[in-house]
This record gives C-alpha cells, sequence and structure tokens, in this order.
C-alpha cells in the first residue's frame, strides 16, 4: 500500500514560496508611458522619482504614486472688468504639463487636484490683470495680443509651481447686451461713412473726368475754328464727311458740291 505524502512537512515550503510571492508581487511596479513615479516611504515623499519602465521597492514600507506627465487641456471660465469697466465673461483653454522632474514635489505641495487648487485660480488672476489692461473694445480688436500676455502671466505663475504652460487660447469673450447693441451701431456708422467716403469720390473722379472730356472737346473746335480760317475748304471737307452718298431729289438754288473742281 502507498504511503500517503506528510503535507505537514511541506507547509514551510509552501508558506515560504507564497511570502516570496507577495514580495515580488509587492516590491516591483511599472511606469507607463507619458508618466513618472513619486516614491513614498511610510507615507514621506522621497526624492527619488521613477521613470517609464519597471521599479522595485520595499514591500509593505514603500509605495509608488503614479503622475500623468503628458500634455493636459483644462477649460476655465473667467470673469473680470476692462479698462472701460465693462464686465467680460470668457473661457479660457489651457494646455499644459507637469514638470516630470518635479512631480515629488507637486504631490507633496498639491496632491493629485493640482487642476482645482493651482490652474484654475491661476487663470482666474491672469486673465483680471490683464484684461484691465484693455478697454472692451480693444479686447475684441486686439485679441492675438490679449492671448499672448495672458500666456505669459500665466507661464511666470504656474513655472514656481512646476506646471509648464505649453499653449493658451480664449475661446470665448462675451459682454453685456448694452455693450454689443453699442458695438454693432458703431459699426454701422463706420461702414456708412466708409460708403459715403466712397460716393464722394467717385463722384470727384466722374466730375474731373467730364472736365477732361469738355476740355479736349473745346481744344477740338477751337483747332476746326483755326484750320476754317485759315483754308475755308475744311466747311466742304466736313461736309462730305457726313454725306450718306445720295443726291437730293430737290436742290434749289444751291450747288451741292461747292468749290469742287471737274
Amino acid at each position: 500500500m502507498q504511503e500517503i505524502p506528510d503535507v505537514k512537512k511541506h507547509i514551510p515550503l509552501i508558506l515560504g514560496i507564497f511570502i516570496v510571492a507577495i514580495l515580488l508581487f509587492e516590491g516591483v511596479g511599472t511606469v507607463g508611458a507619458g508618466e513618472r513615479g513619486v516614491l513614498l516611504q511610510f507615507g514621506a515623499v522621497q526624492n527619488k522619482i521613477f521613470n517609464e519602465g519597471l521599479y522595485f521597492k520595499i514591500p509593505f514600507v514603500q509605495k509608488v504614486q503614479i503622475m500623468d506627465v503628458k500634455i493636459q487641456k483644462d477649460e476655465v471660465p473667467a470673469s473680470a472688468s476692462s479698462q472701460d469697466l465693462q464686465i467680460v465673461t470668457s473661457r479660457i483653454a489651457i494646455n499644459y504639463h507637469l514638470n516630470p522632474n518635479a512631480v515629488n514635489r507637486i504631490w507633496q505641495e498639491v496632491g493629485r487636484e493640482y487642476n482645482q487648487r493651482i490652474i484654475a485660480p491661476a487663470i482666474q488672476e491672469a486673465v483680471k490683470a490683464i484684461t484691465a489692461r484693455f478697454t472692451a473694445e480693444e479686447l475684441i480688436t486686439k485679441r492675438e495680443e490679449v492671448k499672448d500676455l495672458i500666456k505669459d502671466n500665466l507661464e511666470r505663475r504656474l513655472a514656481t509651481l512646476h506646471i509648464n504652460v505649453v499653449e493658451v487660447n480664449i475661446t470665448e469673450f462675451e459682454f453685456s447686451e448694452a455693450f454689443n447693441e453699442a458695438i454693432e451701431a458703431k459699426v454701422t456708422a463706420e461702414q456708412l461713412k466708409l460708403k459715403a467716403e466712397r460716393d464722394l469720390e467717385r463722384i470727384r473722379i466722374e466730375a474731373e473726368q467730364r472736365v477732361v472730356d469738355a476740355e479736349a472737346k473745346a481744344t477740338a473746335i477751337r483747332i476746326e475754328a483755326e484750320a476754317l480760317g485759315v483754308n475755308p475748304k475744311v466747311s466742304e471737307l466736313r461736309w462730305i464727311e457726313k454725306w450718306d452718298g445720295t443726291t437730293p431729289k430737290y436742290w434749289g438754288g444751291a450747288t451741292p458740291f461747292i468749290g469742287l473742281e471737274n
């Protein structure tokens, strides 16, 4: 009869393999593409930052928090007063990424909620600071300049907090209904003024052209008159030029070809 193996003898080995498996599982991890790992030891942030790929840590003592360092986008509403005290509401879209070499500082000082704690307030302050430099009308006509100034302001603010600004765009600019009506009226008035100026210029050119035509006709008449004074046969030439080749049925007493020789 075959003997049954003594399981109790193998329990320590089984436990040892189980513990080693747990330690390996807890002590190894990976950091994905576009991410960084923040090393925590007993909850305290360490200077070590794990790059993409495999990492090792002390099981149950150390922990790794994954931080996304890819370009991210936030769109934040903002309200401010223009230089002429018009209330302006806007939406600012910002593209940014965390500084890969400072994710441990961000985790330590802010945590994962950097969007609400850092970026949104920074956008509000930047928009208020720049909007106050321009009138409401200039915010429309100089929109590109306003956008660049907001971006520069945000870059300075967020760089100290280890966040790099890539691009900023103003997706909306809204003003009060009264201001919009005033702008529309001004644009209409400018268009009417421009049309009047064009009409006036056209009238002036046409008048100058008529003067030129009249001077040309007067010169032609004067030249012909001088020619008639020198040579009377010019009048006969003009008569021939206008003659249609038909001989009149009744000549009366006049001779049709005065001065023409046989």
